[in-house]
């Protein structure tokens, strides 16, 4: 059938493997992560929190102009389905702001521009929904938050995870990430923090975030017909974070204070918005919420890298959205597709249904059985706005 599919549309799949060449120079997270992160924390410590760090980051491998004109040089109008020319035609314009956010990495408001202009910004609501987490009593989780792995420990620990699923991926250790472990997609690799030290619901939260979703969409998108679902469809980042903490829930191991730490970074991407530069949002959470100075610089960092990156406030209103299509009773198995998106899932069954895409090979395996027994958790996720 998808023998048949591709000599229908061979437009089509023309189009799609031209941008699947172009998107591989475009992994933002990997320019994003600053060089020199520890010497800069140092910095910022011994400093007492008055100087802004100064960040250097690495040099872009490609023209960001020569690549621009590239993806718009695609002839869409080739594509006879609208409602496809359409999903290619937005999925460009994604792309374009990729490159622009590439492009001005440490470049102030520019790059936190671009940034606006792809992720966009919490509204008021999401604010809301963070204050409202941060009203609840911190629970004592002592025997999960004692840090006692090393990052080889941890490296051992996801091998032995990743063995559930029918896929093999690379594990690299770095110092030059911001979040204790990342997957990058495009090398199929899962990137841990080298000097970070792990608790044991740390793993068992980065083993059903990272590997049970993320990898599971990587592999999952690399196994479609079309490379979009490999590469990523418009606003994919709010779906597939919702996913990834929706694993953490779904197999009993995400917390109270993980919850708060998503509200924390949602009060800190909405610093952005009111001017914060990095040690006033550093000195909001610290001084202020009262978070101990390791979270505090983790959370900030986020947040400012690169001169200001509002992602991080999606993980909570992707899990709102997760959270409620699952108890709508509908069909997960549709978002593991790819890296796709809730709200394309229409165009998606659209595409199987034409023989350009087929169902996910490798299913998240915490999505079979619940067993989140914090009724706090559910009382908190069922009234959020």
């Amino acid at each position: 059938m998808i023998e048949d599919a591709v000599e229908t549309y061979s437009d089509l799949f023309d189009i799609d493997q031209n941008l699947d060449r172009l998107v591989k120079n475009i992994e933002l997270l990997n320019y994003l992560n600053p060089l020199n992160i520890e010497q800069e924390k140092k910095n910022f410590f011994a400093c007492k929190y008055r100087f802004n760090p100064k960040f250097n980051y690495r040099k872009i491998k490609f023209n960001p102009y020569k690549m621009q004109r590239l993806f718009f040089s695609q002839r869409l109008e080739r594509i006879e389905d609208e409602e496809i020319r359409k999903l290619y035609q937005n999925i460009i314009y994604e792309y374009s702001g990729l490159i622009q956010c590439i492009e001005t990495i440490g470049k102030g408001k520019n790059f936190y521009y671009n940034s606006l202009k792809v992720f966009g910004t919490p509204k008021e609501r999401d604010v809301e929904n963070a204050r409202f987490i941060l009203h609840f009593e911190d629970e004592n989780n002592t025997n999960t938050t004692i840090n006692k792995h090393t990052a080889s420990d941890a490296e051992a620990y996801f091998i032995a995870f990743g063995k559930r699923y029918n896929f093999d991926f690379n594990i690299k250790k770095s110092t030059n990430i911001s979040a204790a472990a990342m997957v990058l997609n495009a090398s199929e690799t899962l990137l841990l923090k080298k000097n970070h030290m792990f608790s044991d619901n740390d793993l068992m939260v980065l083993a059903n975030h990272e590997i049970g979703v993320h990898m599971v969409t990587t592999f999952n998108g690399k196994s479609q017909p079309l490379k979009i679902f490999s590469n990523g469809y418009v606003n994919n980042t709010e779906t597939q974070e919702g996913l990834a903490v929706f694993s953490e829930y779904m197999s009993g191991c995400l917390t109270l204070k993980r919850m708060k730490e998503l509200a924390y970074r949602v009060i800190a991407a909405d610093s952005l918005i009111k001017g914060y530069d990095f040690k006033d949002t550093f000195d909001l959470l610290y001084s202020q919420y009262k978070l101990d100075r390791e979270a505090a610089w983790q959370i900030t960092l986020r947040v400012h890298r690169g001169g200001g990156f509002t992602k991080d406030y999606l993980y909570l209103t992707g899990l709102k959205k997760i959270y409620d299509y699952y108890y709508a009773n509908k069909d997960m198995n549709i978002l593991l597709t790819g890296k796709v998106t809730l709200e394309d899932t229409e165009s998606i069954i659209k595409l199987q249904q034409l023989g350009l895409a087929h169902k996910s090979k490798h299913i998240t395996d915490s999505f079979s059985e619940n067993l989140n027994t914090n009724t706090k958790l559910d009382f908190i996720l069922r009234n959020l706005k």
